[in-house]
């Protein structure tokens, strides 16, 4: 009873923190940068953002109650400076990428300059800087990093589930100048944790737990336990030209997955031996930046999947609710014949689109390079296009810039696409049909 008692206590702190409520706004802001990226491109909105915000949400939650489940056996000693401190290194790393939103970045950081701060003697000081150090200095890291350690098991779970379904077409820039297609896969997830912590004052006072604790030392816990809430963000950000979407989450699964391990082990080493902490807080940052240098390099050496050839035209995206959807076009795929007539440019499409006002017929080749056949009855009213986004030419209008985005440029709503000069603006043709 006295654990459902905290636990309801902390709960109302949980919707009484501005933190999750910052980390829904930051995730909101990111998918309506995806969405007017989308727009500008290919003049269609693909995804609702609403719709993905929900999901995240939902997913979010779901994995908040597993990890605050499993919290209830470890026995980390986080306390409410812990949070704050986790928040507002978030908030200066966001300023430069997006993606250091992930909390594995900032308990990384924290612990390198939990290792700095031994060698100076600003804990001394008896001014706002001592009181700052002092808080740093009692700042279980390891602890912070096996949390940071589980949500990514948890990510992994996520990224495997859903990853795909965030996939967005992009068109970039290739090698010479030449644009390809693309896909970005972002997805963030906004995870409410309830954590089981020793209670410096005001807890279970006598109660104990009828359970042995993972880590920490059973003398933190003689004054009983108490519950915290602590508000996560866990979030990948991935971008494949040579991949389908969902092999690309799969590879970023099993990337995170070693991760989520291997720091964990790390993790748990250091909180029984203190002398690894520096090792354990350089593995979560230098680990994760290694996943993000692998996907990087795996990339530029692969040839890029999403350009037309002579079989036909490449499918980079199926727009919801169309023909395109409903006869079973899926991205990857090469439209080859339509109504019998063989297209490889845009323009062919659009003609042979309108050889039969009344039905539509195509012949496509799948990702394996066989032939399958889909055909549709074209009604009155309908629709004239059939659905699809293809794979960017030369005459395409816009292209995704490089550069990631920060908290800057969601907030100015900075431009999310270049514009290509070309001599004959009147030439284009939209890349949906």
């Amino acid at each position: 009873m006295e654990l459902l008692r905290q636990a309801g206590s902390a709960a109302i702190g949980l919707l009484l923190s501005p933190f999750y409520y910052v980390a829904v706004l930051l995730i909101m802001l990111q998918y309506m940068r995806q969405t007017r990226m989308e727009r500008k491109m290919f003049h269609v909105r693909l995804q609702a953002w609403p719709i993905q915000l929900g999901r995240t949400i939902i997913a979010g939650l779901l994995v908040g109650v597993l990890v605050s489940c499993i919290s209830l056996f470890l026995g980390v000693s986080v306390t409410a400076d812990a949070v704050f401190w986790m928040w507002g290194t978030a908030a200066v790393l966001v300023m430069i990428r997006v993606r250091y939103l992930c909390f594995a970045y900032s308990a990384g950081l924290l612990g390198v300059l939990q290792w700095a701060l031994g060698w100076t003697e600003l804990g001394d000081r008896s001014d706002w800087m001592g009181s700052a150090a002092g808080s740093l200095a009692g700042l279980d890291i390891p602890g912070l990093l096996v949390l940071v350690a589980l949500m990514h098991v948890a990510e992994a779970l996520l990224v495997r589930w859903q990853g795909a379904r965030f996939a967005s077409p992009l068109f970039l820039e290739g090698k010479r100048g030449k644009l390809v297609g693309g896909q970005a896969l972002q997805g963030y997830w906004p995870v409410p944790i309830l954590l089981l912590v020793p209670a410096v004052s005001g807890g279970s006072g006598d109660v104990a737990l009828p359970w042995t604790l993972l880590l920490g030392d059973s003398s933190q816990w003689s004054s009983g336990f108490t519950m915290l809430a602590f508000p996560m963000v866990i979030g990948f950000s991935e971008l494949t030209r040579s991949l389908l979407p969902a092999a690309k989450a799969r590879n970023s699964a099993r990337g995170l997955l070693f991760y989520g391990i291997i720091t964990g082990i790390v993790a748990v080493a250091a909180s029984f031996w203190s002398p690894l902490t520096l090792a354990a807080a350089l593995c979560a940052l230098l680990l994760h930046e290694a996943l993000v240098a692998v996907s990087y390099f795996r990339e530029a050496a692969s040839a890029p999947l999403y350009v037309h050839n002579d079989q036909g035209l490449r499918v980079l995206a199926v727009i919801p609710g169309t023909p395109a959807e409903s006869m079973g076009i899926l991205v990857g795929e090469i439209i080859h014949k339509v109504n019998g007539v063989r297209v490889k440019t845009k323009e062919e499409l659009y003609g042979a689109l309108h050889v039969n006002s009344a039905f539509c017929k195509l012949e496509v080749l799948n990702y394996e390079g066989q032939i399958k056949f889909a055909q549709r009855a074209r009604y009155a009213g309908e629709h004239h296009q059939l659905g699809v986004v293809l794979a960017p030419d030369d005459k395409a209008d816009y292209y995704a810039a490089a550069a990631p985005a920060s908290l800057l440029d969601l907030l100015w709503r900075k431009r999310t696409a270049k514009s290509r000069q070309r001599a004959a603006a009147s030439s284009s043709t939209s890349a949906t049909l």
